[in-house]
């Protein structure tokens, strides 16, 4: 491929920093794979082979740019979303290295919300393995959801089970129409020694077998998606095609995202290295060729679409954010409009409403001016301070103390929100617990911070079981989560979450509840009669009063209720959970000029109350939800098996896409507990549910 020749090529680089003025000359590119395909290294060799590092570190080391994470070091994969920039042909390449385990889908999002295509890079030895793993297309989907262009890498060519040929057979298999090798490997014997261009037929005379049919393939895939609808009677005639036409027809297709070029690069020889330093030029869009989120006011207010214009109006979003010990809070920033300087003052807007319906961006509470002291660019932790970042670019800011991830940064005159982009849903409840009182100050400052960073992860202070509960996206982000609180100075343990249940009477009972106190003085003296009765599940709770005759005075009527009320709170057994679903219907009762009050005829109704738990037994309820279960049609007995043996009802099953199911069930929250890491365990992390609160039904005995 060639690079393509654009205007203002104002690009070079300022004490070893990559700077850029012109937005045409910037390559946003999040590389996307399944965890161990090998994307950490070859950020590090595409890194060292432009010189922006003197060698490529190693990830089994921990001496890595992008996973300066100590969990990523200790766990020797990514936990979290990196940039690594660098500079060749004049254009700045912007390189976002994020996550493959599925627990860190989050960071995957906000990457490819930062970037404008994507690296897919998948192992060499993944054909000869059972073919393209499930998550690993779950993960193509990902990209294709968001409409990302995309190109494939297969990587760790010098595996001993490498086979590029089945491996992009494999490819063409699971991710379909449009993927094709835009190189063939030339080998000595086993080894990988180059690449073979099929559109430029370069380096001559070491054409691999298969390599004109292959080229044929290409051709023809390319002349599909052009726009020229005259190109394929001529190739058909036998007319020679001029290559710089097929190359630009395939920058089209590419960046259109219906074409995805395979590339084979092997890391460790530096083999293929160039030819995909070629393809990010030459064939990945520009900010100014992809799309931008759609924009309002912070008050909702319609407003001019988006361009990726330097002079235009500030837009930016900050798509990660995290703690340094040195500089405090780090915000990473992908500028979609206008330019960020220092010494300037900008609006921090809060999430978009869209991600809370019932909030305002107001109500979120970081709707705020602050102001940059500083604009950085990244080069994983490290920061290089530059004089300004121009719409497509991406730059880090310090000491925004309001911004969190999702968060816009626009000008102060003319704050903005920019649409938000969709985040997964946190299925994993884990109890956590200061370990010492000592520890409780730190523990709340701490779980500020790491909320703040992460919106994948949610905090609930349960109010009934009074646990803190951190839902996580899976095991493997629990203990990030756990580790990142203990590095801030928290020591926590962990506890089993407690579901709160309910309890109702388990039959019909009239009881009396007396109280009755007189030891001189002014007493207490109330006696009601009351009939309870079982009501239909989620009917709550009712009070019907049908005294005759006064016998319980009008004004203390209603005290009875309050006193009912508050003894259903406090629950009808030792376990004290919360009762529901029954009708108390005052009959009688008796009452004394002198003795009788508020207060008396509240502890009366209580007691009738718990006299009648005692006299007819009471039933636990325990809540369930509604699960929706997304799973590929080979998982599918198996998923249901699991859902039987978990207590489900199963509502349903309905096609959800080629190959797939939608699974429907009632299954209670004590069995559900752990459902996110058994379900990934049990489908190779292709599935995927849902889950939300349905009803409280009787519990086994």
């Amino acid at each position: 491929m060639a690079v393509r020749a654009e205007s203002g090529q104002r690009s070079g680089s300022r004490n070893g920093v990559p700077t850029i003025s012109d937005p045409a000359r910037v390559r946003n590119v999040v590389l996307v794979g399944p965890s161990g395909a090998g994307k950490t290294t070859l950020v590090e060799a595409l890194l060292a082979h432009t010189a922006v590092i003197p060698r490529a570190g190693a990830v089994v080391e921990g001496t890595t740019v992008c996973d300066h994470d100590p969990a990523a070091v200790r766990q020797q994969r990514s936990v979290a979303l990196s940039v690594a920039p660098l500079l060749h042909q004049d254009t700045k390449i912007n390189l976002i290295d994020t996550p493959g385990y599925g627990d860190f889908v989050g960071e995957l999002r906000a990457g490819l919300r930062a970037a404008d295509a994507a690296l897919f890079v998948v192992t060499a030895s993944e054909g000869r393995e059972g073919g393209i793993d499930p998550a690993t297309v779950a993960q193509w989907e990902e990209c294709a959801a968001v409409g990302m262009p995309r190109a494939v890498v297969v990587a760790r060519c010098d595996h001993a089970r490498a086979d590029i040929e089945t491996t992009v057979g494999a490819c063409q298999e699971a991710f379909g129409a449009g993927v094709a090798p835009l190189y063939l490997p030339i080998r000595e014997g086993a080894t990988l020694t180059g690449l073979y261009g099929l559109l430029t037929q370069t380096p001559a005379g070491q054409a691999p077998a298969g390599a004109e049919d292959a080229r044929g393939e290409l051709i023809e895939g390319i002349i599909e998606q052009s726009e020229d609808e005259t190109l394929m009677e001529r190739y058909l005639e036998g007319e020679e095609l001029e290559v710089a036409t097929l190359i630009d027809d395939l920058e089209t297709a590419v960046a259109r995202g219906s074409f995805h070029p395979v590339i084979p690069v092997c890391a460790s020889s530096g083999t293929g290295l160039d030819a995909l330093l070629e393809v990010l030029v030459g064939g990945f869009p520009s900010p100014l060729e992809h799309p931008l989120p759609g924009v309002t006011g912070v008050d909702g207010a319609a407003h001019p679409p988006l361009t990726a214009d330097p002079d235009g109006p500030l837009a930016a979003e900050v798509v990660r954010t995290s703690a340094d010990a040195y500089v405090g809070r780090v915000s990473l920033v992908r500028v979609f409009s206008g330019t960020l300087r220092p010494d300037s003052t900008v609006h921090v807007s809060g999430h978009h409403p869209a991600v809370l319906p019932q909030r305002t961006a107001a109500q979120n509470g970081h709707d705020e001016d602050e102001r940059l002291a500083h604009v950085y660019s990244p080069l994983g932790a490290t920061l290089r301070e530059v004089t300004e970042c121009v719409a497509g670019d991406i730059c880090a800011l310090t000491k925004l103390g309001h911004a969190e991830t999702g968060d816009t940064v626009s000008a102060a005159a003319d704050p903005l929100l920019l649409a938000c982009w969709n985040l997964p849903e946190p299925l994993l409840p884990v109890a956590v617990l200061a370990h010492t009182r000592g520890d409780e100050d730190a523990l709340g400052k701490t779980l500020t911070k790491i909320v703040a960073a992460d919106p994948t992860l949610q905090l609930e202070r349960n109010q009934e079981t009074h646990q803190t509960v951190l839902w996580c996206m899976g095991e493997a982000h629990a203990d990030v989560v756990l580790s990142r609180l203990r590095a801030g100075g928290a020591e926590v343990d962990t506890e089993p979450v407690r579901v709160p249940m309910r309890e109702t009477i388990a039959a019909p009972a009239r009881v009396t509840g007396r109280h009755v106190k007189q030891s001189g003085g002014h007493g207490q003296y109330a006696v009601c009669h009351v009939e309870f009765e079982p009501l239909p599940r989620g009917a709550g709770f009712e009070f019907v009063a049908k005294v005759v005759g006064g016998s319980v005075p009008t004004q203390f009527i209603p005290s009875v209720e309050k006193g009912i009320r508050a003894q259903l709170e406090r629950g009808l057994s030792d376990a004290r959970h919360p009762a529901v679903d029954l009708r108390a219907t005052l009959v009688d009762g008796k009452a004394h000029s002198v003795d009788s009050s508020d207060a008396a005829f509240q502890t009366a109704g209580a007691l009738a109350l718990r006299e009648a738990a005692t006299a007819c037994g009471t039933l636990l309820l325990e809540p369930l939800d509604h699960v929706a279960v997304r799973v590929p049609d080979e998982h599918l007995g198996t998923v249901l098996g699991d859902l039987s043996g978990r207590r489900g009802r199963v509502l349903g099953t309905e096609a959800a896409g080629p190959g797939r199911s939608l699974i429907r069930a009632e299954v209670p929250c004590t069995e559900l507990v752990r459902y996110a890491v058994d379900l990934r365990a049990m489908t190779s992390g292709a599935a995927t549910f849902t889950r939300g609160f349905s009803r409280y039904d009787t519990a086994p005995t």
